[in-house]
């Protein structure tokens, strides 16, 4: 039976709503009223966090044929996507007046549509279609400008996502083939060939590594983030990882669960692979935006341990969520920084800034040590929790690997902070004041994300629908 029930995705259709109805404006506005569709954006995101919240006590349910589940994870993922969409849509001053400023919008919102649906996806077929759907407007988004760097990012960007979303597609089909359905809770891959289950898991896996920026397929990450504006290079590495390290999650924890295949080892030497790479990339970057697009990568590989420990460990989904929302908010606040000072490109622009704009600096320094997991900031309670659902789950080697590349990062986050606080103040003349504003805000709700922890952490407590 087809259990519709539209109310309880009223989020996701606030999305799509706005996304339609600002294309609508989009096309007959002036171009000095576009900025109506930046406020319907933030209007959407806000009334979708305003029902999850409201929602998020009820009980766990799957709607539409059981594709698609309203669970803690789904809910948590709804909530993290359109606070972190609606504190891009305040970075986004740099395209108002633009010619296709109401496209920028739409593209936003229906990027973030896809992430959700990723999270909340219980079927093969709809994973496969929130992937589409969470990665088409980005490839638009990397090209915006139309300048040659984002034109090459956008075209590196499409062909790596068009690979893979094609290798995506065959894994589904292998699965369905041998499981003899797509939703999850029919799926009887327990009594097929391992082999086939192995490559059919590892194809589907293969375009959700893509959308997180994992090794192997994070080659589009550093490239995309210098390439295009900095906001969308915000948006980009921060928001798509959500809804797809979840949909991972939910991937191995519930299909794969009795498919008879240590899906834990894979996920755990990925996840290993990726925190080395991306923080040893990290140390010889001096463009601001690459060493933000290799920390992207090693952040996710802490965010694996949570995956890799699945159904071993009570800790494992509290703590991902909790990693997730930390995360998103430092790293947005480090990426409002880059936007809030456009014409600094290197670590060697940001020399002696704290002359001349001190709280800047303050921002830039509790978001980059929050990234590295200092107290009292939230990604530190994220990455605690994460090592100890890891320890918990069994994964000793992992957690000191974790521990080892955690305090390597420091060092490459001090190459920005040192010159940013020593030296003679460079030109800080040309500052974005509505981003400046908008790091001064993360950098705070970092800080306070740590405090309160120990608060937010019991709303993450639950198990994934079954």
């Amino acid at each position: 039976m087809m259990n519709e029930n539209p109310a309880a995705l009223l989020p996701e259709i606030f999305l799509a709503l706005a996304a339609v109805l600002g294309l609508l404006l989009g096309s007959y506005l002036p171009r000095h009223r576009q900025w109506l569709v930046r406020v319907l954006s933030a209007v959407a995101c806000l009334a979708g966090i305003a029902v999850t919240v409201t929602m998020w006590s009820g009980m766990d349910q799957a709607v539409f044929g059981e594709s698609y589940v309203i669970d803690v994870a789904t809910n948590a993922t709804r909530v993290i996507v359109l606070l972190a969409t609606l504190v891009v849509t305040g970075l986004a001053g740099e395209v108002t007046g633009w010619a296709r400023e109401a496209e920028f919008h739409v593209l936003v919102l229906l990027a973030a549509l896809g992430t959700v649906v990723m999270a909340g996806a219980a079927d093969l077929m709809l994973l496969a279609a929130g992937y589409l759907l969470a990665s088409i407007p980005l490839y638009a988004l990397a090209g915006f400008a139309k300048d040659k760097a984002g034109a090459e990012a956008s075209l590196k960007f499409y062909l790596l996502g068009a690979l893979l979303g094609v290798v995506t597609l065959i894994g589904v089909t292998l699965l369905f083939g041998v499981g003899g359905a797509t939703a999850y809770m029919e799926l009887r891959l327990d009594e097929a060939p391992s082999a086939a289950v192995a490559v059919g898991t590892i194809a589907v896996l293969a375009g959700l590594l893509f959308k997180i920026g994992a090794v192997p397929a994070h080659f589009w990450v550093p490239d995309v983030t210098e390439g295009a504006r900095p906001v969308v290079a915000a948006f980009v590495t921060t928001v798509p990882k959500i809804g797809a390290v979840v949909a991972t999650y939910r991937l191995v924890a519930v299909p794969l669960r009795d498919a008879g295949v240590d899906w834990s080892l894979l996920i755990a030497v990925i996840a290993a692979a990726t925190m080395t790479l991306g923080n040893l990339a990290a140390f010889f970057q001096d463009n601001v935006r690459r060493l933000l697009a290799y920390s992207t990568i090693s952040q996710v590989g802490y965010l694996l341990m949570a995956v890799a420990v699945a159904e071993r460990a009570d800790l494992a989904l509290p703590s991902m969520l909790l990693y997730l929302g930390a995360y998103a908010i430092t790293n947005l606040g480090a990426f409002a920084v880059v936007c809030a000072l456009p014409s600094a490109v290197t670590l060697e622009d940001y020399r002696g800034l704290v002359r001349e704009r001190p709280w800047l600096v303050v921002s830039l320094v509790v978001c980059l040590l929050g990234l590295v997991g200092t107290p009292p900031t939230a990604v530190f309670a994220g990455k605690l929790t994460v090592f100890t659902a890891a320890l918990d789950g069994g994964l000793l080697w992992l957690v000191v690997l974790g521990a080892v590349n955690t305090v390597a990062s420091l060092f490459y986050y001090l190459r920005w902070v040192v010159p940013a606080v020593r030296g003679e103040a460079a030109d800080a003349s040309d500052i974005r004041t509505s981003a400046a504003r908008v790091a001064y805000l993360l950098a705070a709700a970092s800080l306070a994300g740590g405090v309160l922890s120990g608060v937010v952490l019991p709303m993450f407590d639950g198990t994934l629908l079954q």
